[in-house]
Parts: C-alpha cells; sequence; structure tokens
C-alpha cells in the first residue's frame, strides 16, 4: 500500500462535551414556521449543528478558561488590558489599543472618528455592519473588489483582492480629500471567505502613500488568511502564520477586530492604530460607546481569554485543522455536485442559491429559502448571504440585488467533528435531490437596519 497521502487530524483532545438535543422533521417544521423562516430567530435549543456563524461559538483552551481565573475586575487599569496590549503589539504590531465590546463596537468608534459626511469609502465588498457604521457616519460605501470575487465559478486564489484600476478611477473621480481610508478585509466574508494577497496589499500600500489615503484592515480572520498566502503565494510556503499575520499589518494603519472569530472567545474586540491623533479621539469616544479605555465594555477575564487566544490562533498547527475541516466539507459537497463558491474559503461553505434554486426569482430569497430548508431536514443552522443581508438601497427603497446569493455553513473552530461534517454533507445533498419541490418567500416583517437578524417571513 502506497501512501501518498498522509490523513490530519485535529492538534487537540476532548475534555469536556455538551450534549444536543435531537428533533424530528416535524418538531423542526413547527419551529421554523414560529421563527418566521428567518434561522436568526430559531432557539439554539432546537438546533442539532449549529453553522450559523463562527462569531463567538468556537471552543476556548484549558489555558483560556484557566486565564478566566486570572480576570482583574478594576474598573480602570486592569492588569488584563495591558496583556492583551502586549499580545496586540507582539502578534499584529500596531501601536495603540482601543478594546470594544466585540467587532462592531470598534467599527462604530472608527466610522465616527475618521468619516465625514459625503466622504467615500471603498472597500473589498461590503459586510454589513460595516457598511451601516460608515453610512450612519455620513460616508459611502464603494465596492473596489476584483470582478472575479463576483463570480462563484471562478478558480483565482485570491478573489479577495482589491481593483486597483477601480481605486485609481475612484480617487480620480472624487479626490483622495474625499477618501478617509480604503476598508480592507482579510478574508472577505461574503465572497465566501475569500482571502487577499500579500503582493495585493503591497501594491495597495504604494498606491494609498502616493495619494495620502490610509489604510484600515478588518481584521477579524486574518489569520485564516494568511494560511492562504502560506499555501498558494510565491515566497511564502516556508514562512510562519504568525511572521504572515505581522507582514499584512505591517502595509495598514490600523485595524478593527472581532476576538469571536480568530482569537476563540465568545466576546470582545478591539480598533488597534498607529496614528497618535486618531487614538486620542478613538480613546475618547470609547469612553462614550463602550466603556474606559482600560476595559472598553469588557470584563477583564475577557481581555485575559482573547490575548491568549491571539496566540493560539496564529499556530501553524492549530490553523491546519481549522481549514482543513472546512476543505473536508467542501469537497464533500464537491463530491455531490452541489454547487458552492470556489475556491473553498476559509471559515465555512457557501453554497450558490441562485444554481441551487435556479426556479426562484431572486426577490423571492432563495437563500433565505434554502437555509430554512434545510434546518427542517437535519436541524442544521445555517445563514443567508444574499439580498435580505444586502438590504436596500436608503436613497430609493429598492432592495440591493448582489450578485452573489449564498448560504453560508459557518464552521465553529474546535468545536465539531469529521462525523458531524458527514452529517451536513448528506443533508445538503437531500435537500438538493429534492429541491425542485421547494417554494420561495416573501418578507411578512422588516426592521429598519440590518434586517437580515430580525425580518420574518411566510411562505409563498
Amino acid at each position: 500500500m502506497s501512501l501518498t497521502k498522509r490523513s490530519w487530524a485535529e492538534p487537540f483532545k476532548i475534555k469536556m462535551v455538551e450534549l444536543l438535543k435531537m428533533t424530528t422533521p416535524e418538531q423542526r417544521e413547527k419551529a421554523i414556521k414560529e421563527a418566521g423562516h428567518n434561522t436568526f430567530l430559531l432557539k439554539s435549543e432546537d438546533v442539532y449543528i449549529d453553522l450559523l456563524t463562527d462569531s463567538g461559538t468556537s471552543a476556548m483552551s484549558d489555558q483560556q478558561w484557566s486565564g478566566l481565573m486570572l480576570g482583574d475586575e478594576a474598573y480602570a487599569g486592569s492588569k488584563n488590558f495591558y496583556t492583551l496590549e502586549k499580545a496586540v503589539k507582539k502578534f499584529y504590531g500596531y501601536k495603540h489599543l482601543i478594546p470594544t465590546h466585540q467587532g462592531r463596537g470598534a467599527e462604530n468608534i472608527l466610522s465616527q472618528v475618521m468619516i465625514k459626511k459625503g466622504d467615500i469609502v471603498p472597500g473589498n465588498m461590503y459586510f454589513t455592519t460595516t457598511r451601516l457604521h460608515q453610512e450612519l457616519a455620513g460616508g459611502t460605501f464603494v465596492d473596489v473588489i476584483i470582478d472575479e470575487a463576483h463570480d462563484s465559478e471562478n478558480l483565482h486564489p485570491f478573489k479577495g483582492n482589491i481593483d486597483l484600476n477601480k481605486l485609481q478611477a475612484l480617487i480620480k473621480k472624487h479626490g483622495a480629500k474625499k477618501i478617509p481610508y480604503v476598508c480592507v478585509a482579510v478574508t472577505v466574508n461574503l465572497a465566501g471567505g475569500q482571502p487577499v494577497s500579500m503582493q495585493n496589499l503591497k501594491e495597495l500600500r504604494a498606491l494609498t502613500q502616493e495619494h495620502g489615503i490610509k489604510i484600515m484592515l478588518d481584521m477579524t480572520r486574518i489569520a485564516e488568511n494568511a494560511y492562504f498566502i502560506q499555501q498558494h503565494e510565491k515566497g511564502y510556503s516556508k514562512k510562519s502564520i504568525a511572521a504572515i499575520v505581522k507582514e499584512i499589518c505591517s502595509y495598514t494603519d490600523g485595524a478593527t477586530f472581532s476576538g469571536k472569530k480568530d482569537a476563540l472567545v465568545n466576546i470582545g474586540g478591539f480598533l488597534a492604530v498607529n496614528d497618535q491623533e486618531i487614538f486620542e479621539e478613538a480613546s475618547n469616544l470609547v469612553v462614550v460607546y463602550e466603556g474606559l479605555h482600560t476595559y472598553g465594555g469588557l470584563a477583564g477575564r475577557d481581555m485575559e481569554a482573547m490575548a491568549i487566544g491571539i496566540e493560539e490562533s496564529v499556530q501553524d498547527e492549530h490553523m491546519k485543522a481549522r481549514i482543513g475541516q472546512v476543505l473536508y466539507l467542501g469537497e464533500k459537497m464537491q463530491e455531490a455536485e452541489i454547487p458552492i463558491v470556489l475556491p473553498i474559503g476559509g471559515h465555512g461553505i457557501f453554497i450558490d442559491a441562485k444554481r441551487f434554486l435556479p426556479h426562484l426569482k431572486q426577490d423571492q430569497f432563495p437563500a433565505q429559502t434554502l437555509a430554512a430548508a434545510l434546518y427542517v431536514d437535519s436541524g442544521v443552522r445555517t445563514m443567508e448571504r444574499g439580498i435580505v443581508s444586502a438590504g436596500r438601497n436608503a436613497k430609493t427603497g429598492d432592495h440591493y440585488y448582489p450578485k452573489l446569493e449564498l448560504v453560508r455553513l459557518t464552521i465553529p473552530r474546535r468545536v465539531y467533528t469529521q462525523a458531524h461534517m458527514d452529517v451536513i454533507a448528506e443533508s445538503v445533498e437531500r435537500v438538493y435531490q429534492d429541491r425542485k419541490k421547494i417554494r420561495g418567500l416573501k418578507m411578512v416583517y422588516e426592521p429598519k437596519y440590518l434586517r437580515f437578524f430580525q425580518a420574518r417571513f411566510s411562505k409563498l
């Protein structure tokens, strides 16, 4: 027997388990109807395998749990703040730290500090909360991601890249003074967890320096992006994840961070910057919106766990297993000929709902429909990333119609086994076989902001 390819296994062992509730299809049909066919409105106890998000749902290590016992809950000057600050400087290289309760708290402060009414904020595809904070601050988001990102079948290895020609045209049209910063996400969530190349970041840095424009990073899944650079970009195969992460940050002026993803904690985030003036203004605003500048809405124990998680997140073996599980599920889907976003991204599998349910028009919410159908079939909770998430144009009131209409199967870190991945793949395949029977939805309740969280639907 020739061993040309060796199996990999998780670099951890299970110390504690959480028992799951098993439900029947009838119970799940009742639950999804009561939830208005919105998986966000399901009770978690009615969910078997929860792939709604990887945000705050990962399993912490024994070191992180022990770190909770080191919490210094002083109102001011908590020692855990300084531990976190040290970790941020060591692994990311930024000079100044402003802790926040989670990533969107950092997005809010960044937007309030840097965006003026009428400003243009270019970015590599929108993210829901990021764009809303930019709009509430008076800015307008403009997508400058490469065209390949909007094609689920395109195999470009770095579909998160910024199109420098689009950005250059935007600068020429509006002027550099109208652009407070370029917002770069690593990886790009709504493109299917797609990475940005280091070469693209270097070229972006050169262009923005020429025009005096800052780069602000959404570094929520930066370690995952570093893994793709290590695996697919020339000159990085022998570099560590930690080294690549720090190099990514070196081409930027600051970052927002949700510790609930890469850093493996249940709550927490931060804004990190190099500019002293921005830091001082942000430190003042964090007191208004989050809490004192040395806790930012977090308990000391949460900052300690996040500092430990940052170090664990950049370990090569951890990232190999994390991405490996995503690849395993994606390859199972490909074997079943399920239409998914390719290449397989970092934090989950994204099903192309337009190709999965071609008989449904986009305003019949195919991704929302598919997410509900998957839950009824197996108790697997996923989420919509399409027309519902895209929202409406604030001026016209019309739906945004994104080219990508996706269902995201987001895999929490260190939580599920390969057997769970098999159950998920089999459920998707079963629903795919019966796809022609699936009817669309109509929206019966729509909140003012971020409607995908709370909107309700009924069957057509």
